[in-house]
């Protein structure tokens, strides 16, 4: 892990900094859900969309998306750093620049992105910095990968009004990293749906306590604290 030699917080490595990775995947994938039964990995059903999302420990957070209506499928991967198909044990290293991610693969039809930024926002902390509860490093930062410009400016709208939420609740500042997707590095087969292996098992997440309102609603893009439009809108 790379650390700041003022304060001795976790820092991102620079490209130069980072490893250098490999070609290939140094792994196995598994092929199927191990809960919902679909494909993790690409070719997908035409009309899905794309979400990827970092908040913490991926284990705990990749659980949240499998249980929600209308997610066709979930894996945890390594995204936003430099390193090409990274392991478990280079990305702890902090020497990769990736943080633990969880990638969605939706039907929009039955769940709209802001939705999802709802169940994002309220799920973790994302004023922690690299950092989530007892998780430190950075591995552990707030993400949003976007696909889309729509899924940007979405992403971008629902970080400033939950901020002005948070702020009014006494709550400090967002660090949630929001920009357009990069590469998504699957990760090994025993992170794969971990929780359902091991339903015991550590999850690590933690929200604020400060709740958005549902984007479903009447008022929703116009009074909604959210401050963004519903799908299609």
């Amino acid at each position: 892990m790379l650390f700041n030699r003022k304060d001795f917080e976790p820092r991102l490595p620079t490209r130069d900094e980072a490893l250098k990775g490999r070609d290939t995947r140094p792994f196995d994938v598994p092929e199927l859900h191990r809960v919902l039964g679909n494909r993790l990995e690409p070719p997908f059903p035409a009309g899905l969309a794309t979400a990827d999302f970092g908040l913490g420990c991926f284990w705990g957070a990749e659980r949240k998306f499998w249980q929600t209506r209308g997610v066709w499928t979930t894996a945890v991967g390594y995204q936003g750093g430099y390193t090409p198909h990274p392991t478990y044990e280079e990305t702890c290293s902090g020497r990769t620049g990736h943080t633990e991610a969880v990638r969605v693969v939706y039907d929009p039809a039955v769940v709209s992105y802001p939705e999802l930024l709802k169940l994002f926002w309220e799920s973790h902390d994302p004023t922690q910095g690299h950092r989530q509860g007892n998780d430190e490093g950075t591995q552990y930062r707030s993400a949003v990968y976007t696909h889309s410009a729509a899924d940007q400016a979405a992403a971008e709208a629902s970080r400033d009004a939950y901020q002005e939420v948070l702020t009014k609740a006494g709550l400090g500042t967002i660090t949630t990293e929001i920009r357009p997707a990069d590469e998504f590095y699957y990760a090994e087969a025993y992170h794969q749906q971990y929780l359902d292996r091991v339903p015991n098992g550590y999850c690590g997440l933690g929200g604020t306590g400060v709740n958005l309102s549902d984007p479903t609603s009447e008022n929703w893009g116009a009074s909604c604290p959210i401050g963004i439009a519903p799908a299609g809108d």
